[in-house]
């Protein structure tokens, strides 16, 4: 029951500089009420990207020439803080398909796998080279090869970092763990089946 291969994200970038950006900041604790993941991209940065009336502030998500963008850049420790799956789900459903950053926190990492969404790591020198290649080309299409672990853009390349666990796991299309236990259903059986049973007194 594979799902989609994730072998290459193609699309427009933005930067959204500094390190240690936590999950309260991803999506403040009270989206956390939610029943569903239904219309969370909108919660996304909320607290920094608008005032109490609604209003703009100036944050790179509410910038108009990177709207629309799919790639996301970031600094290092991302997504650090409590382990809450809605900061990947708002950024996925922000529009968002790949991040390329210096580093990210190990469960936010996993659950943004889970969702399709790579989370590849670069030198903080490649990812200011291609931040400032953006600001200068808000157009620019940015490739995340998640096969040859590479970032290509205009004519330049860099390399970057995916756990091979996680790499296999795109690429195959195994990224979601609940879709490969529903395919391992008949062999979960025979294990149970296998299994001693409890007595009751």
């Amino acid at each position: 029951m594979a799902l989609e291969p994730i072998q290459q994200v193609r699309g427009r970038a933005v930067h959204v500089p500094g390190n240690d950006i936590d999950t309260d900041r991803i999506t403040p604790a009270r989206y956390l009420k939610v029943v569903t993941f239904d219309g969370l991209g909108e919660a996304l940065f909320y607290d920094e990207r608008f005032n109490p009336d609604g209003s703009e502030k100036p944050h790179p998500l509410n910038d108009p020439r990177f709207k629309g963008a799919s790639i996301m850049l970031v600094g290092a420790n991302f997504g650090c803080g409590s382990s809450r799956e809605h900061s990947p789900q708002a950024i996925y459903r922000a529009g968002f398909r790949a991040l390329i950053g210096e580093s990210f926190a190990e469960i936010f990492f996993g659950n943004s796998t889970a969702l399709s969404m790579p989370c590849v790591t670069a030198s903080k020198s490649d990812i200011e080279a291609l931040a400032q290649a953006i600001e200068q080309d808000p157009g620019l299409e940015v490739t995340v090869d998640v096969e040859r672990l590479e970032v290509r853009y205009a004519d330049k390349a860099f390399k970057v970092n995916l756990p091979a666990t996680a790499q296999k796991a795109l690429v195959e299309g195994r990224w979601d763990p609940i879709a490969d236990l529903l395919e391992a259903g008949d062999l979960l059986e025979q294990a149970s089946a296998r299994l001693p049973k409890a007595v009751l007194s």
